[in-house]
């Protein structure tokens, strides 16, 4: 066994001011979260384009820290700790102050087997206990690895790149589903504001009977809440529901109406990193639980259907939407209730709506056989 500190270099990210964002060249690439999770969505390792570049003097200018090539990257703040994605910098860089860096002594260990390790720590339990987690350095250098010889680390990384392989095919196909749902979504409603195919056009205001935000308490501490709690980590980018990691709360029985939710409900994360703001899915359970603070509670009326509101939101043209609406601060952004009910939307008959529905719930029990094979 050995402590990370020990046979690794830490790198911390530079802030990166406005006025030095959008080169599209220059002497180095420069890395956001997002960067990273574009990444790892597409099935790569290796980061090996960015939306920022940089020159040497601005790097001066900036005070800047130049990552090294094979450096494992991976955020360090922020609701994205929680996603738990790793990339690997194919060249040398810099990377924001969102982010840590970790290169290992080659001679001792295996970049491929380092970045195994790596995906295995959950950062969401190494971080600190605060509204917008964070992971410190002296946390990670503390942390022990298993240091067999390296041809044993190399049997071990061939072993995990065969697993990680099935594991990236099986995603590429759910994530082809999910495309072929997007397109059936345009292919029948258009997009907007274009829309194309003339439909009724209102805002989401229009077609909502309730409006909450989640409770703002926090989940119980050290001991079993007497309710599931629902929190922004439990919707899912593709805009499903996910509870493969779910707290509880204890909560009066007086303010259960006001941020439980049912079968139908329309839940939008209306607080995380920029790039996962909107994030949104339909409540599909009967199982009572407690919606978290940073979610907002949508019921809608007989103008929608939930799942059709939930696709919409999720569409590319409405994330780009939501990313260029939301407010960003201290490493998180927002979309209050008020600007969520104002969004444009089309309105398309009922009967039209039901159709894409029926469409999705086909491919979704597709999905659903794909998982459990994986």
């Amino acid at each position: 066994m050995a402590k990370l500190k020990n046979i690794c270099t830490f790198y911390a990210g530079t802030g990166f001011p406005v006025k030095y964002q959008g080169q599209v060249a220059g002497q180095y690439a420069f890395y956001k979260v997002g960067d990273i999770s574009d990444s790892v969505r597409s099935g790569k390792i290796y980061l090996d384009g960015s939306n920022n570049y940089i020159s040497n003097q601005d790097v001066k200018e900036i005070k800047g820290t130049i990552i090294p090539k094979d450096t494992v990257v991976f955020a360090k703040i922020g609701e994205a700790v929680r996603l738990n994605r790793r990339a690997i910098t194919s060249e040398n860089c810099l990377v924001d102050n969102n982010v840590m860096g970790i290169a290992p002594d080659q001679h001792r260990l295996s970049l491929r087997y380092f970045f195994y390790f790596m995906k295995m720590l959950k950062m969401e339990v190494l971080a600190e206990s605060t509204t917008v987690p964070s992971v410190r350095k002296t946390k990670l250098e503390d942390i022990d690895i298993y240091l067999p010889n390296m041809d044993k680390q190399n049997e071990i990384s061939d072993l995990l790149d065969n697993v990680d392989f099935i594991i990236r095919l099986k995603r590429q196909q759910i994530e082809e589903l999910d495309d072929l749902v997007k397109s059936r979504f345009v292919e029948m409603f258009g997009t907007y504001p274009a829309n194309e195919k003339r439909w009724e056009t209102g805002i989401i205001r229009d077609l909502v009977t309730d409006v909450r935000y989640g409770s703002s308490r926090k989940a119980s501490d050290g001991k079993e809440g007497q309710y599931p709690y629902l929190r922004m980590n439990n919707i899912t980018y593709s805009g499903e529901l996910d509870l493969t990691e779910i707290k509880t709360i204890d909560i009066p029985e007086d303010e259960l109406p006001k941020c439980s939710v049912q079968r139908g409900d329309v839940l939008f994360n209306r607080t995380n990193s920029k790039e996962l703001v909107g994030k949104t899915c339909v409540y599909n359970r009967d199982e009572m639980m407690v919606l978290a603070g940073f979610v907002i509670r949508i019921r809608v009326n007989d103008r929608v259907l939930p799942e059709f509101l939930s696709s919409y939101l999720n569409m590319d043209f409405s994330k780009a939407m939501l990313l260029s609406m939301c407010k960003a601060a201290i490493g998180q952004a927002n979309i209050n209730a008020q600007e969520l009910q104002n969004i444009g939307i089309y309105i398309p008959s009922i009967s039209e709506q039901k159709l894409f529905v029926a469409f999705k719930n086909k491919i979704d029990k597709s999905k659903f056989n794909k998982m459990r094979v994986a």
